[in-house]
């Protein structure tokens, strides 16, 4: 049985899948014209999966030899241009045994490599692919992925060695590159040991004709994935489970695959029962407990000090991002992290949005000691009123302390209430977050459930106070 895939490339023989999110009319358009190029999006998104089966196309064609590359095993010599070039020759070696066995005059030219830029290892990559290049029958097509996991002067020698093979493509050099990664390479700021300054990637890559961005999911294309499980297995989903799997992903492909992952094969086994809205609702709450791989991933991001200051004010709903790099936003951007929706620039989804301020305030909810029956009424409703009193009084002992450990500092009084709230609804309610930049306020609606008919829905506008001073 073929299952929705979580972890690394989609393999169509075992994974449902949908057909590349690539342009391929496009990036055909760019290979005849010789164009080097970047392909860049967030992290699982299906990138690799793409542009393998874009490859697996070209191959087949006959007319270009084309080959995926993925860098990233060079990372962990980060600045050491002699061992991480050493590292991209053996790379280069293993991927062509894989994708193109029979393309001798690669294997020929590393090997000539090798014993011939022992003492010149920083042109190493070029010499390669200039040898390559001129044995080979057919124009080279070349996929570099992960091209922005190499770290300080390897990465800006291996732009540079593309850089200045470039012009003598197609005879002597690849003709078309494609360098993938997470970021477009204009937002690369590489600092150089050697030159002992900050290089910037569009100066060191400035060959760059295009750069494009693989697109998430749409609502169509959830319900044509889901479809493939309706296909295998004989269930269904309702239109309603579909529509909150787009709400609450806005197609960003991961989150797409897990939360139907979670309720297909670990929550809901019974493939003759049809999946509702309820049942990715439970998964939603699972992926945000288990913090899987790839939201760890994007936790860590919450640490850069680019990342915090777009964050708290998004948090905070301040009006503008005063003193914010242009080129910080669309690192977030890029990162899948924020985008830009109605209301403005704001997390990129509900479920990230749940996930930031949680996040934020985990070891604070574990400290906290209150316990969801003190709030609660005889008809096991809750008592908003004793819990907003209670909270203040816990704010007045403890905010102080509190906000001197956390980098969180401007958003600090929002993260608090939404730590204490989390604490007591965690007991069998949920809370629904909407916040955005120029906002000023965070939109809080608690939903608690108390009798089998009956859910209490109580809204809360969260905003700070500057006095009557600031009106």
């Amino acid at each position: 049985m073929k299952f929705f895939n979580t972890a690394g490339p989609v393999n169509p023989e075992k994974h449902y899948f949908l057909p590349s999110k690539l342009n391929e009319q496009e990036l055909r358009m760019l290979i005849t014209q010789e164009k080097y190029f970047i392909l860049h999006a967030p992290r699982q998104t299906g990138k690799t999966t793409a542009v393998s089966e874009f490859i697996k196309k070209i191959n087949q064609e006959d007319q270009y030899i084309a080959l995926y590359v993925n860098v990233e095993t060079a990372q962990a010599h980060r600045g050491n241009i002699k061992d991480a070039m050493y590292t991209l020759l053996s790379t280069f070696e293993s991927h062509a045994q894989v994708y193109i066995p029979n393309e001798t005059t690669l294997f020929d030219s590393i090997e000539e490599t090798r014993k011939r830029t022992e003492t010149d290892f920083g042109t190493s990559l070029k010499t390669f692919l200039q040898k390559w290049a001129a044995k080979s029958s057919k124009p080279i097509i070349l996929f570099i992925d992960e091209i922005d996991s190499l770290i300080g002067d390897t990465l800006i020698s291996t732009l540079r060695q593309l850089r200045s093979g470039y012009k003598n493509r197609p005879k002597m050099f690849p003709q078309s590159i494609c360098l993938i990664g997470v970021r477009d390479v204009r937002d690369y700021r590489i600092w150089s040991e050697v030159e002992q300054q900050i290089i910037l990637g569009g100066s060191a890559f400035n060959i760059k004709a295009k750069s494009l961005r693989l697109s998430d999911f749409t609502q169509e294309d959830i319900q044509k994935l889901y479809n493939e499980h309706t296909h295998e297995t004989g269930q269904k989903f309702t239109p309603e489970a579909v529509e909150y799997a787009f709400e609450q992903t806005q197609g960003q492909p991961w989150l797409v695959n897990a939360l139907a992952y979670e309720t297909c094969f670990e929550d809901v086994k019974d493939h003759t029962k049809t999946i509702t809205k309820e049942d990715l609702e439970r998964a939603r709450e699972t992926l945000i407990k288990q913090r899987d791989t790839h939201l760890d991933v994007l936790i860590d991001r919450l640490k850069e000090n680019r990342v915090r200051k777009i964050i708290d004010a998004i948090i905070k709903g301040e009006d503008e991002l005063t003193g914010v790099p242009t080129d910080d936003i669309s690192y977030c951007i890029d990162l899948g992290l924020l985008s830009y929706h109605a209301k403005g620039l704001e997390i990129a989804n509900p479920i990230y949005k749940e996930i930031v301020p949680r996040e934020l305030t985990y070891s604070k909810q574990k400290a906290i000691t209150r316990e969801t029956i003190w709030y609660q009424n005889p008809d096991k409703s809750l008592n908003m009123q004793k819990l907003l009193q209670e909270f203040t009084q816990f704010y007045r002992e403890g905010f102080d302390s509190w906000i001197q450990s956390i980098a969180y500092k401007e958003s600090g009084p929002h993260l608090l209430l939404m730590a204490f709230l989390q604490r007591i609804i965690n007991g069998g309610g949920t809370i629904h977050r909407e916040y955005a930049l120029g906002t000023k306020r965070i939109d809080l609606l608690i939903t608690w459930p108390y009798k089998k008919t009956e859910t209490q829905r109580i809204v809360i506008e969260l905003k700070v106070w500057y006095g009557p001073k600031a009106y």
